[in-house]
């Protein structure tokens, strides 16, 4: 099963992904192939200048805020396997991802004020530009499994609901 993690900015995934990552040792976790220096912050990517990502084999790549990102074509493999995958994407791969594997989406989301909250404390935007993040919205494809996780307390809460989807999102495949 890949399970793609989708959800606004300051939703917390990156600290969800962290979490899982340690509480579920046999999950594979992809790292994302961005075309972002590895010391502008953020999540740990591998950082790859714009000619290296052309010449890269992914299984899944869009654009976004500037920036190219790739999921590995390797997952293929480890799909192919029965093993679970899990990766942060874009909405708009979701359609392209389900169309070749089977795939479980779990959007991770606040509430607009607690967002709001979040993106201003990380000091990276402007007023305008966290405004217009918080009313950007992509409908996710019809036909697709989604878990919702409403990311608005304690981060012990909101790992506990976040592990507690992804534990049944890879079910079937752990079954398997």
């Amino acid at each position: 099963m890949l399970v793609l993690v989708v959800g606004p900015s300051g939703a917390g995934k990156d600290t969800m992904l962290e979490a899982a990552r340690a509480a579920l040792p046999g999950i594979r976790f992809v790292r994302r192939v961005i075309t972002r220096p590895a010391e502008a912050g953020g999540e740990d990517h591998e950082a790859v200048s714009e000619a290296a990502f052309a010449r890269r084999d992914f299984a899944l790549q869009w654009q976004a805020h500037g920036l190219r990102y790739g999921i590995p074509a390797d997952i293929a493999d480890d799909l192919a396997a029965g093993r679970t995958v899990v990766a942060n994407v874009s909405r708009g791969v979701i359609a392209d991802a389900a169309a070749r594997f089977p795939v479980h989406v779990i959007e991770v989301t606040a509430p607009p004020a607690v967002l709001a909250a979040r993106l201003a404390a990380r000091g990276r935007e402007s007023g305008a530009d966290v405004a217009a993040r918080l009313a950007r919205t992509v409908p996710l494809p019809d036909g697709v499994r989604v878990s919702q996780v409403v990311n608005d307390g304690t981060m012990a809460e909101g790992v506990a609901r976040f592990l507690g989807a992804l534990t049944q999102a890879a079910a079937p495949a752990q079954r398997s």
